[in-house]
């Protein structure tokens, strides 16, 4: 049990540089914005255009409802941000969802939330490297047989970029998000000082999506056109899972990039509605909404295609909001048992590198099993998350009921309401994808739960057998014998029972002998030179009938540890380290062998000397 002080550092003597507490490794309310909302940030490109997709089906009639659409999208925005905010406050070890359902509803239900979480983390990357790599394949069609290996190479850059540093992915990202955020804006800026499409261009010669015909606008349609639309808001909450990479202070530092995030992202979606209905834009097969806003607004020029560069790298580097979140969410998991305690470890520059690892290998198998093609995964996208941010706002209800400080009704009002909306959204998202591939989450959810479910019961039978949170016994000394395998004598030999007769009270070197002559004809010359040598430590001879070197050895030991109880057996292994690592290939891994055997079939002590040449 740790005890908290609240004592300040000793005071760094001058001259003297003070120690790395690594801070400069952790990331600024701009940096944040840069290495966390990637994904938010991007989602413009698809989220209007997932809105104006459904209300297509009703015709010019039901692309009326865009704007209305897009405001209640940015009305949920609005409460999920405030909400998320309050989260940060709440939970500064990071977490969101899955912190807040773990103290508020139950264990049970925070693993869906980290379930959930995981599932979108990792569906996010595959998701966002091959949508920048479609629009890189429709710019230049000949790539579009490569992009499989293509999609391999993004994530393998920006993997390598987040292995150096969270700080590191920060740096080299925030210009792409610069680049794009600003030519958003001047799209949106320009276009309202236009009456009409200044070109029309790259929506030519491309035929109309737009149903004939059809007029009725009904509940059910909008509510699909909002929850395909609410495509837009995942990312929203990666900044409250990664509060710990922030500076400190790190609460007030990540509530800053949460607002920002929030309040770029709104003004966007808002800024390319309205510019929707100005330009009475109706979807093309072939060329996205963005690309048709930009070249209304812009023109046909080298303006356009910034936008499209700027989007298709945005696109790509999106994944990184996912390298930002899932590696922190998975040490908690660790801390809590739930997931394998390496994924608590943290490397230089406060990367969690095995939870880096761990996404980019996934995410591999993932864009291996889609070919690189986007429609194959984007389907099971964006539920994960809706479940995560009902949960969340359900906990924070429950949050606010407890505390009940200033303004609690009105907060948890502000939660209800949230979690009814995105509730809606994940049935109705669920539902109207389910045949497309939806249902894979449906089944991988559970799946994941149990999987968390059973690590955890694994850690609580170890450390149950390990006594953890007990008072041990007190430790007491028992005769140590020291067994060492030989084969020959050599100054390897020498220096292992040098080491053994220091480390035990006996020492007892054995060798195993087949019956082949030519065995025997070894044995013997061994046994020779052993009895001139005269090291003062017996040879026992371990004869096998079968060739096999670790089961002899292991066991003998076992019937040492028989016949003399209360002896603690040491097997040391003499293995030599050649100079230059490809080296070891011509070793022939006897000390291995040794050792996986007395492991599985004793309880004796092993250790493997290393003698470097």
């Amino acid at each position: 049990m740790s005890i908290l002080t609240t004592e300040q550092p000793d005071a760094v003597p001058a001259g003297e540089e003070p120690p790395d507490t690594g801070e400069r490794h952790r990331l600024t309310a701009v940096t944040g914005l840069a290495a966390l909302s990637l994904d938010a940030m991007a989602s413009v490109a698809y989220g209007p255009e997932a809105i104006v997709l459904v209300l297509a089906a009703a015709g010019a009639h039901g692309l009326g409802f865009t704007m209305p659409v897009t405001l209640a999208i940015a009305a949920l925005l609005a409460v999920l941000v405030a909400s998320y905010r309050q989260v940060i406050a709440a939970f500064p070890d990071g977490g969101g969802s899955y912190a807040v359902a773990k103290t508020h509803l139950g264990a049970r239900t925070s693993l869906v939330a980290a379930a959930s979480l995981v599932l979108d983390y990792v569906l996010n990357v595959a998701v966002a490297v091959t949508a920048g790599v479609a629009a890189l394949t429709s710019a230049f069609p000949s790539l579009y047989g490569d992009r499989l290996w293509l999609c391999l190479a993004v994530l393998a850059l920006i993997t390598a970029v987040n292995l150096r540093g969270i700080v590191e992915s920060a740096k080299a990202f925030i210009v792409p998000t610069v680049v794009f955020v600003g030519s958003i804006f001047v799209l949106i800026a320009v276009g309202l000082f236009r009456s009409h499409p200044v070109s029309t261009v790259t929506a030519a010669g491309h035929a109309s999506v737009l149903a004939d015909n059809a007029s009725s606008v009904g509940a059910l349609l909008l509510l699909k056109a909002f929850a395909s639309g609410c495509a837009a808001l995942t990312g929203v909450e990666a900044i409250a899972n990664a509060v710990p990479s922030f500076r400190v202070p790190r609460v007030r530092r990540a509530q800053r990039a949460e607002v920002a995030l929030g309040a770029v992202l709104g003004l966007m979606l808002i800024g390319l509605s309205v510019l929707i209905g100005r330009f009475h834009l109706q979807p093309v097969e072939g060329v996205t909404v963005l690309a048709q806003l930009a070249d209304a607004a812009l023109g046909h020029n080298w303006a356009f295609y910034v936008i499209q560069f700027a989007t298709m790298i945005l696109l790509a580097l999106s994944a990184n909001t996912s390298f930002g979140g899932l590696p922190v969410l998975l040490k908690l998991l660790a801390r809590d048992n739930y997931a394998p305690h390496v994924f608590a470890l943290k490397a230089d520059r406060q990367v969690h590198r095995h939870g880096v690892l761990a996404l980019a290998v996934v995410s591999a198998a993932l864009l291996v099993f889609s070919g690189g093609d986007t429609n194959t995964l984007v389907p099971m996208f964006a539920i994960g998350v809706f479940v995560g941010f009902t949960i969340a706002q359900v906990g924070m209800v429950r949050h606010w009921r407890l505390e009940k400080g200033p303004g609690w009704r009105g907060k948890t009002l502000l939660n209800g309401f949230g979690a009814v909306l995105t509730g809606i959204a994940a049935v109705v998202v669920t539902a109207s994808k389910f045949e497309e591939g939806a249902w894979l989450i449906v089944i991988a959810l559970p799946l994941l739960v149990a999987a968390f479910e059973i690590v955890h019961r694994a850690y609580a039978r170890i450390g149950e057998r390990l006594g953890l949170g007990r008072i041990p016994e007190v430790p007491h000394r028992e005769r140590s014998l020291v067994v060492v395998p030989v084969s020959t004598l050599s100054r390897l030999t020498s220096e292992a029972l040098s080491a053994a007769t220091s480390l035990g009270d006996e020492v007892r070197a054995v060798t195993v002998c087949y019956p082949d002559p030519e065995d025997r004809a070894q044995l013997h010359a061994l046994e020779r030179a052993w009895a001139d040598w005269n090291p003062g430590v017996p040879l026992v001879r371990l004869s096998c009938q079968r060739r096999t070197l670790g089961r002899p050895i292991a066991a003998y030991v076992r019937e040492v540890a028989a016949a003399e109880p209360g002896t603690q057996v040491t097997v040391l292994i003499p293995e030599a380290e050649p100079e230059r690592l490809w080296q070891r290939l011509l070793q022939n891994q006897r000390g291995a062998v040794v050792a996986h055997a007395v492991r599985r079939e004793t309880d004796a002590v092993i250790c493997r000397l290393r003698f470097r040449l």
